[in-house]
């Protein structure tokens, strides 16, 4: 008789079963399964860019393909990129740069390098949706705070702290309310951290998509606080780049070393030739990039003009997503869930549920589609509402 691959008869680890994929991704194949079988479908679930990825950098990846730039690399990555990365950051080296397939990876690898088993990382709601799974594998305890209006709540935090807090993660412009973080709140964060004796793991993959003029502080630029600081970013979002997956972090010499380390063992080098696109778009003209995120903004300003026709919505001042507050349209014993469900079967209009995020009772919208799709995906949603 054939086996049967559907009855699992050995035990997972408990660590692999204890955790859920994304929650996000998990849209990918769903949304091609319901086109395949002729639904209209309008996606504002995936974080990903409209705009095609810059010529410049198809140019330069196609080059080093041509050049046979395709064998391995150093494991912190191209001397070259990492130099051309700590240029952009204060009193950096190479040495304080590696590179990691996306910023995703890098956050696995800050929390693995950081983490022992039982320590707890304070963690701000809603926050993006791998945040928590992460430190879960590195054996530690995310520990979740709320925010107010989308903003830090520092008496929270603060409360959360206690001996086994090993870091405080931040989230600016955050995923998925949009929300950029002052200055005066991050002082906070950094002095809570020195008192404490505490690691800050800022997640910057949004740093570029800030709106209204308004200024961006980053965690790096407050000095006295980076011999405890790591910072994840990420070409993704920037250049358009989701499908190349290269980020890096910024951290001190020994950390930077230790998760390179244990990168070493996963994947070894981030795929060769996609660096080299990556330090083309490093040497990018900003204006190019600019009027990227000119555009973006003019999207965020016809979106929430017309969520705010629907539902309450704070407005988003970086990142490209709306977190509106859909509790007054959901049923009883009603979930977000359900309400996104009932959106993408009646409408063909894919968003995220808040619950995913740690904030049931709201949805998350991404802005960044066309314009066009984003007029006809309100519309719908509107009719069915």
């Amino acid at each position: 008789m054939p086996r049967d691959w559907g009855i699992e008869k050995l035990k997972l680890s408990a660590r692999v079963q204890s955790i859920e994929g994304s929650k996000t991704a998990r849209f990918i194949p769903l949304l091609e399964q319901m086109r395949q079988v002729g639904r209209s479908v309008i996606s504002l679930a995936i974080g990903e860019p409209a705009a095609d990825t810059p010529p410049a950098v198809i140019e330069a990846t196609v080059k080093a393909l041509q050049q046979q730039k395709t064998r391995y690399s150093e494991m912190a990555g191209l001397k070259e990129l990492r130099a051309a990365l700590a240029t952009r950051f204060e009193n950096c080296s190479p040495e304080n740069i590696a590179i990691f397939n996306g910023s995703k990876q890098a956050l696995y690898a800050a929390f693995q390098t950081l983490c022992n088993p039982g320590d707890e990382v304070i963690v701000p709601l809603p926050c993006w949706v791998s945040f928590p799974e992460q430190v879960r594998l590195a054996g530690g305890e995310p520990v979740f705070v709320p925010t107010v209006d989308h903003q830090l709540d520092m008496a929270a935090i603060r409360s959360a702290a206690n001996e086994k807090t090993r870091a405080i993660l931040i989230n600016s412009p955050n995923n998925p309310t949009g929300a950029v973080y002052p200055r005066r709140d991050l002082e906070q964060i950094a002095r809570l951290a020195e008192e404490k004796d505490l690691y800050i793991v800022a997640d910057e993959a949004y740093s570029y998509f800030v709106y209204d003029n308004l200024s961006y502080d980053s965690v790096y630029d407050l000095d006295s606080i980076r011999d405890r600081l790591i910072v994840t970013r990420s070409f993704s979002k920037h250049y358009a780049m989701t499908g190349f997956r290269v980020g890096y972090t910024v951290a001190p010499k020994e950390t930077a070393a230790a998760m390179v380390r244990l990168h070493s063992h996963l994947t070894g080098n981030v795929c060769t030739f996609a660096q080299y696109g990556a330090l083309a778009a490093l040497d990018m003209d900003e204006k190019l990039l600019a009027r990227g995120r000119m555009d973006l903004q003019r999207k965020r300003d016809l979106a929430y003009d017309q969520v705010r026709e629907l539902f309450p919505c704070i407005r988003p001042q970086g990142a490209f997503y709306l977190f509106p507050d859909i509790s007054g349209h959901l049923e009883k014993d009603e979930h977000s869930g359900d309400f996104a469900a009932r959106i993408l079967e009646r409408a063909g209009v894919a968003v995220v549920p808040g619950e995913d995020f740690g904030l049931d009772g709201h949805v998350r919208i991404c802005f960044a589609a066309p314009e066009e799709q984003l007029t006809e995906a309100f519309k719908r949603i509107r009719e069915v509402l």
